[in-house]
């Protein structure tokens, strides 16, 4: 099995951003050893705080961001990072490069119960026109990406990442404690009837989405049968989806603060999009491409839907 490096240079990634990749991945690994120690690293449970989304910081949610903020901050080749649990942009080194944004510890109600969690993180090339502390650095289209990726802290710890090419997956050995290539090309089966959703929130849906899910799920016609699998994590349902097929929705809903949806464009959807479509996946809000929106603000959300191409273009089909 090939090593992570001698892949991305095999890849002709930029020398400068290989080296931005291994302290991302150097913080993942710091993290996934914390996850592994549970209640024996006396890193479970809540904090008194809230994040700028208004939501109880967990304790692994604010060792995971400290540990990546250090290690990013301490890269030359970072001008400015942002992250969900970060009010507003954080300035590096003025001299930088790269961009990075992330969402430290998606899936972190998880933590308590040994469920599945991750890390999401994405690379910008930077703006030079504007300050490293400005948001405009990160209001860029997902198509400009350089880097998508996630860790999903699972059984083993698991790295999926495109550069632009192909999405490829990764492994972390313990033995001696580098990522190894075990997936060279993940392929989304181009049709399944597997959805990663939130039926809980059924009654807030638009009439439209409901109808199509009640086909799918409540009166189970041999045609329209569908099966469901929700984590309530956006790291472990996409990597699912990436695997075997199916696709994950999110959409908006009428409760006040939903109508938008609650994934984040920047530190989820854009990075999840972008690995999707680079596996002949699909990935769409509102019927447009994600990768196409231009953010308006750095906390964006948006009602995302992505996953096996025949699936997502039947959900949008449905939709009035």
């Amino acid at each position: 099995m090939q090593r992570l490096i001698s892949v991305l240079k095999q890849d002709n990634v930029d020398l400068e951003l290989i080296m931005l990749i291994r302290s991302i991945l150097a913080a993942s690994k710091e993290i996934a050893f914390r996850v592994s120690q549970g209640a024996l690293g006396d890193v479970l449970g809540s904090t008194l705080m809230q994040n700028v989304q208004g939501e109880t910081q967990k304790q692994l949610d604010v060792i995971s961001n400290d540990l990546l903020k250090d290690l990013l901050l301490n890269d030359d080749s970072v001008r400015a990072i942002a992250s969900e649990e970060e009010d507003n942009v954080v300035a590096g080194n003025p001299n930088g490069r790269f961009n990075v944004a992330f969402d430290p510890l998606d899936g972190s109600s998880n933590i308590d119960i040994n469920g599945q969690i991750g890390t999401i993180f994405t690379v910008y090339a930077t703006r030079p026109e504007f300050p490293a502390d400005s948001p405009e650095q990160f209001l860029q289209k997902g198509r400009e990406q350089l880097v998508a990726g996630y860790v999903l802290y699972g059984p083993s710890t698991m790295l999926v990442m495109s550069t632009g090419g192909p999405t490829r997956g990764y492994t972390l050995d313990l033995t001696h404690g580098g990522y190894l290539l075990t997936t060279p090309t993940m392929s989304i089966p181009t049709h399944s009837n597997e959805f990663a959703i939130n039926m809980a929130n059924y009654q807030f849906w638009a009439p439209d989405i409901q109808a199509y899910f009640k086909d799918k799920f409540l009166v189970q016609t041999e045609e329209a049968a569908g099966t469901m699998r929700w984590n309530a994590a956006m790291v472990g349902d996409v990597h699912r989806v990436l695997t075997r097929g199916g696709a994950f929705y999110y959409p908006q809903d009428v409760r006040p603060g939903h109508e938008n949806g609650k994934i984040r464009l920047l530190y989820e959807a854009n990075p999840m999009a972008m690995l999707v479509e680079n596996a002949n996946g699909r990935a769409v809000v509102n019927q447009e491409s994600v990768l196409d929106l231009t953010p308006s603000e750095l906390h964006q959300r948006v009602p995302i839907l992505l996953g096996s191409t025949e699936l997502v273009t039947e959900v949008c089909a449905a939709q009035l």
